[in-house]
């Protein structure tokens, strides 16, 4: 079918409906005598009417001519003083409380009767399973906290560890620095001393000996053995390399001397009866020590590798 002429008749049907209904609604406002003054006018019968007004009541007796008054037409009726009517209402049933139901006791379960026959290995059986798991979880704690414990340990150890090493490291330090201090020392010590000893010297066959105020060379003994002449060759290698401390006392002490063939000293140890103080001990064990070699040659006979020698003070 074409749009294009469908449209216009959709449009015209529209129009005619609109109208109808605008039409309809202006009859429906019209009242009655409308409808029945139109349809006198063209002597149509009453019966095609279909809107037809109700007729006026018809009553006997004379026409009351009556004339209103006011806008409601009438006057207000007189006010008339109202009788009070007696209550004749009856008074309400009396009700009586409701009775309270009965309480209500619970009905008692009664407990199954226990078995005739208890099975006693079920419930040994179950005990030991119990047991058993328990063991298990407390043998699994205490695995933890051994593996716990041993981690702790290892972490704490290596701790330690390194700082050990740290520590050796810094006391290596330490001792590299303090050996090369003394040996720096020792050369310029030994530097001074053969400086010294230059300048003292004499050309009388024994050289490298100290200077004569220093030196033992005997006490007027009709006899002399071989052991006395080696502590006072010891004595006087000993007495130019020891550097006495303040206030000592000229006591003489005892020295423990480790030594190889040939004279060198392996340590030097002050004996317990010394009567120096603690520095005075070590100065001592430093003279030893710095002497290197004691007086070998010529004293093979006498030449002990653990002597204990007596250091006298001069």
């Amino acid at each position: 079918m074409d749009e294009s002429k469908a449209t216009p008749k959709a449009v015209v049907v529209s129009a005619i409906l609109h109208i109808g209904i605008v039409g309809f609604l202006f009859l429906a406002v019209l009242p009655c005598s409308s409808y029945e003054n139109f349809f006198n006018a063209l002597h149509l019968p009453a019966w095609m009417n279909p809107i037809a007004c109700a007729k006026p009541l018809e009553l006997q007796g004379p026409i009351i001519e009556a004339t209103l008054i006011g806008r409601t037409g009438s006057p207000p009726p007189k006010a008339v003083k109202a009788k009070p009517v007696p209550d004749s209402t009856p008074p309400p049933p009396t009700i009586p409380p409701p009775t309270p139901p009965p309480p209500v006791t619970p009905p008692v379960s009664q407990l199954p009767p226990p078995p005739k026959h208890v099975d006693v290995k079920d419930q040994e059986r179950v005990v030991e399973d119990a047991a058993k798991q328990a063991e298990d979880a407390r043998q699994l704690q205490e695995e933890k906290e051994r593996q716990r414990q041993s981690e702790l340990d290892a972490e704490a150890a290596k701790k330690k560890a390194e700082e050990k090493k740290k520590l050796d490291a810094l006391f290596a330090k330490m001792d590299a620095a303090s050996a090369q201090t003394r040996q720096l020392d020792n050369k310029a010590k030994q530097a001074k001393q053969q400086l010294e000893d230059l300048k003292n010297a004499q050309d009388d066959g024994q050289p490298d000996l100290p200077a004569a105020d220093q030196r033992q060379t005997g006490n007027n003994s009709p006899n002399s053995n071989l052991a006395d002449e080696y502590a006072a060759a010891i004595q006087n290698a000993v007495t130019p390399n020891w550097l006495r401390p303040d206030n000592i006392a000229a006591l003489p002490c005892q020295v423990h001397i480790v030594q190889s063939p040939g004279g060198d000293v392996m340590s030097a140890t002050v004996d317990s009866s010394c009567p120096y103080d603690d520095a005075g001990r070590r100065s001592v064990e430093n003279a030893v020590l710095r002497t290197k070699t004691l007086p070998y040659k010529g004293f093979e006979s006498v030449f002990q590798r653990n002597l204990t020698f007596t250091f006298r003070p001069q």
